[in-house]
C-alpha cells in the first residue's frame, strides 16, 4: 500500500464525521467503518488498548488517569476511540480546575450554574487530549454514610436528574458524557461483593428516574456498577442493560464497565448489551475469542456493540464544538473564578443567631480587631477523597489562607491554631472578637474504597489475564505487591470507604465546645459531603455553616460568605437527621441488602419524626417571600406553577423555590414529594414573577406490565416552599385524571 492509500484510509473516520455533520445517517456511516475493519480491529473496539499489566502497574506506581485511557482506537482508519478522563469535581487529567464536589454543587440547586461547570470541565479534558468524561455520577445516596456521597448531588431523584442533565449538556459541547454507576451503587466497602435486592416498583420509581432523565438529555454513554442487583452482576444484568436501557428507554449510546473489576463474565456481559470493558485490554483481550468459539456470545453481538460504539462516536464528533480549546484554558483564571462562585453558592447557613445584640454573620472587618481561626482542618487542603475523582489542582486555598487574604489591608489580626488542640484554641478564641472553627471529615473518613484485597481475593484475581512474558510477569508481581500493601490503583494510599459515624470526631466536638465557651461569637464550618448529626452541640454555638469539600478556591469562597461579599444561597440537598435511628439500615460490610423507598425525608415522614434540618433548608443574609401561586396541568403528567418571589433584604442573593406535590387520596395519601425547583437571582428589594414546569412522575406508580410510570387519578396539593414542610409555603390543588 502506498502513502496516498494509507493517508486516505486514515481519514476514513473524519470523512464519515463530515457526512454526519451534513445530515448523513450515523448508523450507515458506522456500518461502512465497521465493514472496513479486520476481525481483530472489530474485537479491539470492545476493550482498552493498553496491555493490562502495563496499565495496572502505571496506576499503582505512577498514579491514576495521568493520561487519557484509550479504548477502541483504530489508527489505520482514523477512529479515535474512547479517550477517557474521570471526574466529577473536575478533570482528573493534568493540573486542572478543582471545583467543589458534586454534593456541594447540588446544594446550589442551580442547573444553569452546573451547566457552566460542565462546559468548563469539558473544555479542560478536551484540551488535555480526552473526548470522554466518566464523571456524571448520579447514584442516590440511600444512607448518609456512603463513602462516595461527595460524587453525587442529592438524595432526591429530581435534583439528581436535573443537575446530572445540566452537567451532561455542558460537557457534551466538548466530550462524550457518561452517566454512572448503573445501578444501585451506594455502598463503598462492599461494592465488589454486595447483592442489592429490590422490587421493580421501588427500582423504577426511586432509584432509576434520574438515570432516564440524563439519558433523555442525550448522554452518550452509561457506566455499569460493580455490585449485583437481584442476584446478577450489574455488568451482565440483562434486566438493567437490555430490558431497561435499550428496550424501555431506547438508549442508543454505548455501555462501559466500571474499571477493572466491573465485568465478571465477558461473554455474558456482551450478550446483555455491555459494550466496552474499561479501561485496559483485560478479559475480553484474553478470552473473547474463546467465548465466541464456544457460543457463549456471538459475532452478531460483537457487531451490535461495535456499531453502537462507532455510531456514538460519529454523532459526538459531528455535533461537538468545532473550536478546539487552547491548553491555557486548563485551570485558567476564568475557571478558577467559576470554582469560587460555585463554592460560595454551595455553602449552607444552618444557624445564625445573635450575640452582643447582632447576628453573628456576616462579620464586618471594620468592627473587628482580632479573629481566631482554629481547627485541624483550618489550614488543610481538603478537596475530597483521593480516589478516582481526585483532581490534581495547581493550588488549593485553605480556609485560613482565604480568610487572611480577605483581611489584607485591614486592622484585623488573625490568630490561628491548626492542630485542633481544644485548650490552646479556646485560649486564643477567648482573646479575640470572634472565632471560626473548621471541623469535619477528610479522605481518611469517607471516600472511594479499594484496599489490599484486590491483590488477594480469588474472585478478583480471576478477572486478571495471565502474563504472557517475563516482562509482564514482573509487572504483575510489582502491581500486586503495591496493591496488596494497600495502594489504591484509583488514587492515593488512603482508601477511604463508607463513614463509620454520622457524628463529628470526638476531638472536633470537644474543640467546638471549648471555643464556644470562650467566645460568644463562634462560627462553626463543617467540611463534609453527607449529612452530619449535630443535634448534641448545635445549640451551643450561634452560627453553623456547611462548607463542603469546597474545591481549590474554597478558602476564598468561605471568606466571601463570612465577610458578606457573597450572600449564603446554598440549600440542603438532603435532610439532616436528629439521630441515627432516623436513617435506614446500613451495614457497610454487608454481602446482601434490600433497598426500598424508605430513606431520607420520606422515611422520617413515615415514622412521624422531624429532621433536625429538613430537605431544602438554608438561611440567608436576606429575607425572601413567595406570593400568588397558581398551578395547572400542562400536558398529561406535567404541571406549570407560576408565582412571585421577593427579596425584602438589603443584599442581592439567590433564593431556591421548591415545588412539592402531595396526593390527597389513594395509598400514598399525605406523602410530600419534591417535583421541581428553581434558583432565582434577586437584587435587594426586587420581586420577580417566575414559572416552574415540573413532572408529576414522582407521585406515580410503576406498571410492570407496560413498563411505564402511571399517575393515579385524584387531588394533588402543589406547594411552593423554601424547604420541605415550610409553614410559610403557598399551596394550590389540582385534579389529576389518571389512565
Amino acid at each position: 500500500m502506498n502513502n496516498q492509500d494509507t493517508t486516505f484510509q486514515a481519514e476514513t473516520f473524519s470523512r464519515a464525521v463530515r457526512i454526519v455533520r451534513d445530515g448523513g445517517d450515523p448508523a450507515r456511516e458506522a456500518r461502512a467503518l465497521y465493514d472496513a475493519m479486520t476481525p481483530d480491529e472489530r474485537l479491539g473496539l470492545l476493550d482498552g488498548d493498553q496491555p493490562f499489566w502495563e496499565g495496572m502497574l502505571s496506576m499503582a506506581k505512577e498514579g491514576y488517569n495521568l493520561y487519557p485511557y484509550v479504548m477502541g482506537a483504530v489508527e489505520r482508519l482514523g477512529v479515535p476511540g474512547v479517550r477517557f478522563a474521570d471526574g466529577p469535581r473536575g478533570s482528573v487529567l493534568g493540573n486542572s480546575t478543582c471545583f467543589p464536589v458534586s454534593m456541594a454543587r447540588g446544594a446550589t440547586w442551580d442547573v444553569a450554574l452546573e451547566e457552566r461547570v460542565g462546559t468548563a470541565i469539558g473544555e479542560e479534558i478536551r484540551a488535555l487530549g480526552a473526548n470522554f468524561f466518566g464523571g456524571v455520577c448520579i447514584n442516590l445516596p440511600r444512607h448518609p454514610a456512603w463513602g462516595r456521597a461527595q460524587e453525587t448531588y442529592s438524595d432526591q431523584p429530581v435534583i439528581l436528574g436535573e443537575m446530572g442533565a445540566a452537567l451532561a449538556r455542558g460537557i457534551q459541547t466538548n466530550a462524550m458524557a457518561c452517566v454512572k454507576h448503573f445501578a444501585l451503587n451506594s455502598m463503598e466497602n462492599a461494592r465488589f461483593t454486595v447483592d442489592v435486592s429490590i422490587d421493580q416498583a421501588d427500582l423504577h420509581e426511586t432509584f432509576l428516574p434520574h438515570f432516564r432523565r440524563v439519558i433523555d438529555e442525550g448522554a452518550f454513554a452509561v457506566m455499569s456498577s460493580y455490585n449485583s442487583v437481584n442476584g446478577t452482576w450489574s455488568g451482565q444484568n440483562a434486566d438493567l442493560l437490555t430490558a431497561t436501557l435499550r428496550d424501555t428507554w431506547n438508549f442508543s449510546g454505548f455501555v462501559i464497565t466500571d474499571f477493572i473489576w466491573g465485568m465478571r463474565d465477558g461473554g455474558l456481559a456482551l450478550a446483555a448489551s455491555l459494550d466496552v470493558e474499561a479501561p485496559l485490554r483485560q478479559q475480553r483481550g484474553e478470552r473473547l475469542s474463546a467465548d465466541l468459539e464456544s457460543g457463549k456470545c456471538t459475532w452478531e453481538q460483537v457487531e451490535r456493540a461495535g456499531l453502537r460504539i462507532l455510531a456514538t462516536e460519529l454523532r459526538f464528533y459531528a455535533t461537538r464544538n468545532e473550536n478546539e480549546p487552547d491548553a491555557a484554558v486548563v485551570a485558567s483564571a476564568d475557571h478558577a473564578a467559576l470554582a469560587r462562585e460555585a463554592s460560595a453558592r454551595s455553602m449552607v447557613l444552618l444557624r445564625n443567631e445573635t450575640a452582643d445584640n447582632a447576628l453573628v454573620l456576616p462579620l464586618t472587618p471594620a468592627s473587628l480587631s482580632s479573629l481566631a481561626v482554629v481547627g485541624r482542618l483550618s489550614d488543610t487542603a481538603n478537596t475530597g477523597d483521593h480516589g478516582s475523582s481526585d483532581v490534581r489542582a495547581p493550588y488549593v486555598v485553605t480556609p485560613l489562607a482565604g480568610i487572611k487574604k480577605a483581611l489584607e489591608g485591614t486592622n484585623v489580626t488573625v490568630r490561628a491554631e491548626t492542630d485542633g488542640n481544644a485548650e490552646k484554641a479556646a485560649a486564643i478564641a477567648g482573646k479575640c472578637d470572634a472565632a471560626i472553627v473548621i471541623v469535619g471529615y477528610t479522605s481518611a473518613d469517607e471516600g472511594e474504597f479499594v484496599d489490599g484485597s484486590v491483590a488477594s481475593r480469588e474472585d478478583l484475581l480471576a478477572l486478571y489475564p495471565e502474563p504472557k512474558s517475563d516482562g509482564e510477569r514482573k509487572m504483575r508481581q510489582e502491581a500486586l505487591q503495591a496493591m496488596g500493601g494497600g495502594m489504591s490503583v484509583v488514587g492515593g494510599d488512603n482508601v477511604g470507604g463508607d463513614r463509620q459515624s454520622l457524628a463529628l470526631p470526638a476531638e472536633d466536638v470537644a474543640l467546638i465546645r471549648a471555643v464556644a465557651a470562650a467566645n460568644r461569637r463562634t462560627i462553626v464550618v463543617i467540611q463534609t459531603a453527607g449529612a452530619v448529626i449535630i443535634n448534641d452541640w448545635k445549640d451551643q454555638v450561634p452560627a453553623i455553616l456547611i462548607g463542603w469539600y469546597a474545591g481549590m478556591e474554597g478558602g476564598n469562597a468561605l471568606a466571601d460568605i463570612i465577610f458578606g461579599k457573597a450572600n449564603p444561597s446554598g440549600r440542603l440537598p438532603y435532610p439532616i437527621p436528629a439521630a441515627i435511628n432516623d436513617t435506614p439500615f446500613f451495614d457497610r460490610d454487608a454481602a446482601s441488602i434490600t433497598y426500598d423507598r424508605w430513606y431520607g425525608q420520606r422515611l422520617m415522614q413515615k415514622n412521624g419524626v422531624s429532621a433536625d434540618f429538613p430537605l431544602g433548608f438554608g438561611l440567608s443574609y436576606s429575607a425572601y417571600a413567595l406570593e400568588a401561586l397558581t398551578a395547572e396541568l400542562h400536558g398529561t403528567d406535567q404541571i406549570r406553577a407560576r408565582l412571585t418571589v421577593a427579596n425584602s433584604g438589603t443584599m442581592d442573593g439567590y433564593h431556591v423555590v421548591q415545588l412539592y406535590g402531595t396526593r390527597l387520596d389513594g395509598d400514598r395519601k399525605g406523602e410530600r414529594e419534591l417535583l421541581g425547583f428553581a434558583a432565582v437571582a434577586l437584587k435587594a428589594g426586587e420581586q420577580q414573577p417566575i414559572t416552574i414546569d415540573a413532572s408529576l412522575q414522582p407521585l406515580g406508580h410503576w406498571d410492570t406490565e407496560t413498563r411505564t410510570m402511571r399517575l393515579p387519578s385524584g387531588q394533588v396539593r402543589i406547594e411552593a416552599a423554601s424547604y420541605w414542610g415550610d409553614p410559610d409555603s403557598l399551596s394550590a390543588n389540582i385534579n389529576v385524571e389518571g389512565p
